[in-house]
């Protein structure tokens, strides 16, 4: 493959405080992957919730793909993500008893032209959290400027 496609959900360090992060397979449309594959996808908004011992992505936009007709997909609609039964199972335990969220982090095309979203098990992060996160970026910022 020429290009590489990697979509990033950047404000999620900033609103969550990861416990545990997991590579989720994705099922697609054939519309959807080629839309992917085109880099036309966003997952800023999504999150992940559990329906009946499955998980699923909400909230995820895969721009409609140009070439596919009447066999298109709709943008916005929940997408099965594919889990082993102990990953959905760990995940299912820290959603009910620890108050946690399952939010996306990384949507990327591996190695073999699958399609993956890389979750994470987070906890939101209280307004002080979040302006030591900004004072560590901002430090940090002058120390590399301090270097060069």
């Amino acid at each position: 493959m020429s290009n590489i496609i990697d979509i990033k959900n950047r404000r999620a360090s900033f609103e969550f405080a990861f416990i545990d992060r997991y590579t989720a397979g994705i099922q697609l449309k054939g519309s959807e992957i080629k839309s992917i594959r085109e880099g036309k996808a966003a997952i800023n908004d999504a999150y992940c919730f559990l329906h009946n011992g499955e998980l699923f992505v909400k909230a995820m936009h895969i721009a409609e793909y140009r070439n596919a007709g009447q066999f298109g997909h709709i943008p916005l609609s929940d997408r099965k993500l594919l889990l082993t039964k102990n990953e959905l199972k760990k995940l299912a335990d820290a959603l009910i008893n620890k108050g946690l969220t399952i939010i996306p982090l990384r949507l990327f095309i591996n190695e073999r032209g699958f399609a993956k979203l890389e979750i994470a098990l987070a906890k939101g992060k209280k307004i002080y959290d979040k302006r030591e996160t900004i004072k560590k970026r901002d430090t940090d910022r002058e120390i590399r400027r301090n270097f060069r």
